[in-house]
């Protein structure tokens, strides 16, 4: 069954990268996404649709902790906002458990949000797939391709090895 979700937290170049390389994860678009009231400005992210028999919430929850940085407050929050974008009340109560139960693997506290979903705004058409359709771009090589190195080894079981070790070569 198909389930819809939206996480920010880094560059969406390679937060798309990470989540496209995903067992399970059926699509990948990258833009702008906002949620209410003090979370309605926009900020880089993705959203993502997955088979919940393949993957579950708790795994991606626990891949996007893992593949930015999750407990930091950096200076550049307004452009990469830490959050998980929710579709419904339901996932939102959800995703706050699974980051509750997640938290024993973090020293310091998690600063990601379980937020409600309000736009979803697509990135140009040229920087869809930014990594997958030319993975030899410095930026791709530079900053991207590390994270996957990173995401294989911590998440292999979860990872498309075959699709990632041919954009890797």
């Amino acid at each position: 069954m198909k389930t819809k979700l939206g996480l920010g937290g880094s560059c969406y170049w390679c937060t798309e990268a990470i989540f496209r390389s995903l067992i399970g994860v059926e699509k990948v678009e990258q833009g702008w996404i906002n949620s209410f009231d003090n979370n309605e400005w926009f900020s880089e992210g993705i959203c993502l649709a997955f088979d919940k028999n393949i993957i579950t919430l708790a795994d991606l929850v626990e891949i996007h902790l893992f593949s930015h940085s999750s407990t930091s407050n950096h200076s550049k929050r307004d452009k990469y906002r830490s959050a998980i974008y929710c579709q419904s009340t339901e996932q939102q109560s959800e995703v706050k458990s699974i980051l509750s139960v997640l938290q024993k693997h973090f020293e310091q506290p998690i600063i990601t949000q379980a937020l409600l979903l309000n736009e979803f705004n697509l990135s140009p058409e040229h920087y869809q797939d930014y990594f997958y359709t030319a993975p030899n771009r410095p930026f791709c090589q530079n900053i991207i391709a590390p994270k996957l190195l990173n995401l294989m080894e911590r998440f292999k079981n979860k990872v498309n090895t075959r699709l990632l070790n041919k954009a890797l070569k």
